[in-house]
C-alpha cells in the first residue's frame, strides 16, 4: 500500500508546482490516474513515491509518504528501486547507455544477477513487450517513441512492484498509445501498482481504478472511471481536461486556402547514413497553411521536418520559395523549428530572456502579449529549467511566435500539455497563420490537428501516399490516418534524428 499523509511540498525558490495537504491511501494492485492542469503537482506526487523528493528535488517536506509501511524518505535509493520502477516524460534522462540491450539490462545487472538469470529476463522482457526489433539498437537512432518503449523494457525487466509513468504517451503515436495500453493492461493483470501522471486520456478509462484531479497542488476531487466518463464536455475542459473519447472529437469545417503556392517542394528524397528514408515527395503551401505530418514513429515525419529547415544535409530534389530554389542555408535563415524536446532550445536564465534569446532587435511589446496570451506572464523571471514540461514547451512555442521567421515547423507542440495548453498554443498557431507564415505540424494529437490543421501528410514506407483535407467528409480518413498500424522495417526507420544542434542562430 501507498500511504500520503498531509503531504505538503515546495521547490526551493519557487512559489509553484508543489503540493499541499494531500492524503491519499493507494492499494495494492490500484491503477490510479493523476490528472489536471500543467504544473498542478501530478509529477511531483511520483517524485515523492519514487524518493526524488527528497533525495534529489530540494525543497520543504511536511508529512509522510509510505511504501508497505516504510517511510521513503528513511529508504536508501536502491531498495526504494527494488520496489518502484519509474518512465519518466523524457526516457533520455533515463539512459545510462548507448545500445538498448544494455539498456534493458543495466537495471538488473545492478541487482547482481547471475548472467543466465539476466538473459533469460532480457529476453522474457523482449517477448512480453514485443520489442524484438528494437534488440541489439543503437538509443541514439531510435525515435522518441521507441525510446520510451526501451524506457518502459528496462522498468520491466527489474520486475518492481509499482510502476510510476509521467506522461508515457507524450511522444507515442496512436498505434503506440495502444500498445502503451495493453502493457498497462499486462502489468495491470500482474497485480502491480500503477501511478500514472497524464495529460491524454482517453486509453486509460478501461484501466484506471480511481482518477485523481489535481488543482494547483490540492486535491480536488476524486472519480471512478463511470463518473468521470459523465463529465459535460464544457466541465472538462473547463478542468483543463482533454478529451476522454477521440470517437467525439470532431473536426470544423475549414476554408482551405485559394492563394497561389509559396512553398514548392519537387521530387525530395531524403537519406539517412546512405539509407533513403523518404523519396519523391512533392507537395505545394500557401501562406497561412497549416499542414499536419503524420505517420507512425520511425515513419521520417522527423526527417522531413528537419530538411525543411535546412537541418539536414542528405536530400535531394528542389525546395522553392516564391519559385525561387532555396539552398540548405536559405532554408536555415527562413524558418524556425520546435523541437519535440525543448530542453535543447532553452539557453537564457529566465523565460522573458529566453523569448527573445539570440533575436535581432526583438519587439519588447510582442514579447509580453505573447508570455501574456501562453500564461507565461507569471513565469517570466523563472529560469526555463525550473519549468514543468508543458510549460517548457509553451516557452519554445511563444520564440516560433516572436523570432519573425515565414516557415515554422512544430515537431510535437503539444507533448505533455494540458486542455488549456492545447487550446492555447492551437490559438497561436491561428494567429500565425493568419499573419501569413507556413506551418507544418509533426504530430500524434488527433485532437490537436482537428483545432489547427487545414490538412494533413501521412507518411508510409518511405513515401507520402496521403494529402487529406481537415473537413467533416474526410473524419474517416483522417481516423484511419491517426490509428494506422504499420510493421516497419529495420531499413525503413529514419534513426535519431529528433534534435538539431541546438542553436537557435541556425533557425
Amino acid at each position: 500500500m501507498i500511504e500520503l499523509e498531509n503531504v505538503s511540498f515546495s521547490y526551493d525558490g519557487q512559489e509553484h508546482d508543489g503540493l499541499h495537504d494531500i492524503n491519499l491511501k493507494i492499494a495494492d494492485g490500484e491503477c490510479v490516474l493523476f490528472c489536471g492542469r500543467s504544473g498542478c503537482g501530478k509529477t511531483t506526487i511520483t517524485r515523492l513515491v519514487n524518493g526524488l523528493i527528497p533525495q534529489f528535488y530540494q525543497g520543504e517536506f511536511h508529512g509522510r509518504v509510505l511504501v508497505d509501511g516504510q517511510e521513503i524518505s528513511n529508504l536508501p535509493m536502491y531498495q526504494i528501486a527494488a520496489k518502484v520502477g519509474s518512465v519518466f516524460q523524457n526516457p533520455r534522462t533515463q539512459f545510462f547507455n548507448v545500445d538498448t540491450d544494455s539498456e534493458i539490462a543495466f537495471g538488473i545487472e545492478n541487482e547482481a544477477r547471475p548472467p543466465r538469470e539476466l538473459a533469460e529476463r532480457v529476453e522474457q522482457t523482449t517477448e512480453d513487450l514485443h520489442i524484438r526489433k528494437l534488440r541489439s539498437r543503437n538509443i541514439f537512432e531510435l525515435s522518441g517513441g521507441e525510446k520510451q518503449k526501451i524506457a518502459f523494457a528496462s522498468v520491466y525487466a527489474m520486475n518492481p512492484k509499482i510502476y510510476l509513468l509521467d506522461e508515457p504517451s507524450s511522444n507515442l503515436d496512436m498505434t503506440s498509445i495502444q500498445e502503451l495500453k495493453e502493457h498497462l493492461r499486462l502489468i495491470k493483470s500482474q497485480g502491480k501498482t500503477i501511478l500514472i501522471a497524464e495529460h491524454r486520456l482517453y486509453y486509460l478509462m478501461e484501466l484506471a481504478d480511481r482518477i485523481v484531479y489535481l488543482e494547483k497542488g490540492k486535491i480536488k476531487r476524486v472519480y471512478t472511471p463511470e463518473e468521470f466518463r459523465r463529465l459535460p464536455e464544457n466541465e472538462r475542459e473547463y478542468m483543463g481536461l482533454r478529451a476522454v473519447d477521440l470517437t467525439e472529437v470532431l473536426p470544423p469545417q475549414k476554408c482551405l486556402p485559394v492563394s497561389a503556392p509559396i512553398l514548392e517542394l519537387q521530387d525530395v528524397t531524403l537519406r539517412y547514413k546512405k539509407r533513403t528514408i523518404l523519396h519523391h515527395i512533392a507537395l505545394s503551401a500557401a501562406k497561412g497553411e497549416v499542414i499536419g505530418v503524420v505517420g507512425h514513429n520511425g515513419a521520417g515525419k522527423t526527417t522531413f521536418s528537419r530538411a525543411l529547415c535546412g537541418l539536414h544535409k542528405d536530400c535531394d530534389g528542389q525546395f522553392l520559395w516564391d519559385g525561387r530554389p532555396m539552398d540548405r542555408k536559405a532554408r536555415l535563415k527562413k524558418s524556425y523549428m520546435v523541437m519535440q524536446d525543448v530542453n535543447y532550445e532553452l539557453f537564457a536564465d529566465s523565460v522573458e530572456a529566453e523569448c527573445s534569446f539570440g533575436i535581432r532587435n526583438p519587439d519588447q511589446k510582442l514579447v509580453v502579449e505573447t508570455l501574456e496570451e501562453l500564461g507565461l506572464a507569471s513565469y517570466r523571471e523563472r529560469h526555463p529549467n525550473t519549468l514543468s514540461g508543458g510549460q517548457k514547451q509553451r516557452v519554445a512555442v511563444a520564440v516560433s511566435m516572436i523570432c519573425g521567421k515565414n516557415l515554422l515547423v512544430f515537431d510535437e507542440p503539444t507533448s505533455g500539455l494540458d486542455f488549456d495548453s492545447m487550446a492555447q498554443v492551437a490559438g497561436l498557431i491561428r494567429r500565425l497563420s493568419d499573419m501569413g507564415k507556413v506551418i507544418f505540424i509533426v504530430t500524434h494529437d488527433f485532437e490537436f490537428v482537428c483545432r489547427t490543421c487545414s490538412r494533413v501528410l501521412h507518411f508510409d514506407e518511405g513515401e507520402m501516399p496521403d494529402d487529406v483535407p481537415v473537413v467533416m467528409d474526410a473524419l474517416p480518413k483522417l481516423r484511419e490516418l491517426f490509428s494506422v498500424k504499420v510493421n516497419v522495417s529495420e531499413g525503413d526507420r529514419e534513426g535519431g534524428l529528433g534534435h538539431s544542434d541546438g542553436r537557435r542562430g541556425n533557425l
